[in-house]
């Protein structure tokens, strides 16, 4: 069963990669491609399942207009 909890740092990250690549119309594909990365390595992180390096993270904020710790924000519930 899928938990949709906010708990850890890996998934804030995850849902806020998500979150931010959806409302820039952005496929994982074409994020991966801007970031240097797989769209194998995006898909990943966005399931909680990576443990992306900080050189990854920064490239995936800088493409996504957001500073690193916004990436790790845990959003409000019902906010995001």
């Amino acid at each position: 069963m899928e938990s949709h909890r906010l708990d850890s740092t890996r998934d804030a990250l995850a849902h806020n990669v998500r979150w931010l690549r959806a409302l820039r119309r952005l496929s994982q594909s074409k994020l991966a491609a801007e970031a240097g990365l797989t769209q194998g390595q995006v898909s990943a992180i966005e399931l909680s399942k990576a443990n992306p390096t900080m050189d990854s993270i920064e490239r995936i904020g800088r493409v996504l207009g957001v500073e690193v710790d916004a990436l790790f924000a845990k959003p409000e519930r019902g906010k995001l």
